[in-house]
């Protein structure tokens, strides 16, 4: 299977939504809190999409996954109630879902790997991200793709955890 992470577009939102969509429903399936109070919605998608930082995970040419991805633009990061790994420049990504169709084969993890190779790009040695405390999934990704716990960090009055993985230099060391 052929897979490209590319920013995504405006044409794009229908799909992204019923990505969106499924991804809320399995949340409350599953018990958690997360998502089930209006947000994210395609509004947020479009200003995802006009600030570039909507991205897609397609593949072979069909949309799989959808992730916003930004730099430095986290405000509630600043409040950590705990410690971050790093103080130097950071991507932050949000809004992680992978289409119905494409569950159960490693998506999520490659769409992790792809947002690594777009910070290194940048010349960015630091991925910072937070999930609800109930969603096991993106928990159970965050530890098998490397991240640190942190701490908690707050979205809409609610706790969130918070990670962060440091990447290695091209030659291997960690840069901080």
């Amino acid at each position: 299977m052929q897979y490209q992470f590319r920013k995504a577009t405006i044409s794009d939102i229908p799909h992204i939504w019923a990505i969106l969509q499924a991804a809320i429903a399995r949340r409350k399936a599953d018990g958690s809190n997360q998502w089930q109070d209006g947000y994210p919605n395609p509004e947020v998608i479009q200003k995802d999409i006009e600030t570039d930082a909507g991205y897609v995970l397609t593949a072979n040419e069909d949309i799989a996954g959808y992730v916003a991805v930004l730099v430095n633009d986290e405000p509630e990061y600043d409040n950590i109630r705990g410690k971050w790994l790093t103080n130097a420049d950071f991507v932050v990504f949000h809004r992680v879902a992978i289409s119905e169709q494409y569950l159960g084969q490693g998506l999520a993890k490659k769409l992790l790997q792809f947002i690594e190779e777009l910070a290194s790009s940048k010349g960015i040695h630091s991925i910072k991200a937070d999930t609800n405390f109930d969603n096991v999934p993106m928990l159970k990704i965050f530890e098998k793709s490397g991240y640190t716990y942190c701490g908690e960090v707050y979205f809409r009055g609610s706790p969130r955890k918070a990670y962060e993985k440091v990447l290695s230099s091209i030659d291997g060391s960690k840069p901080y």
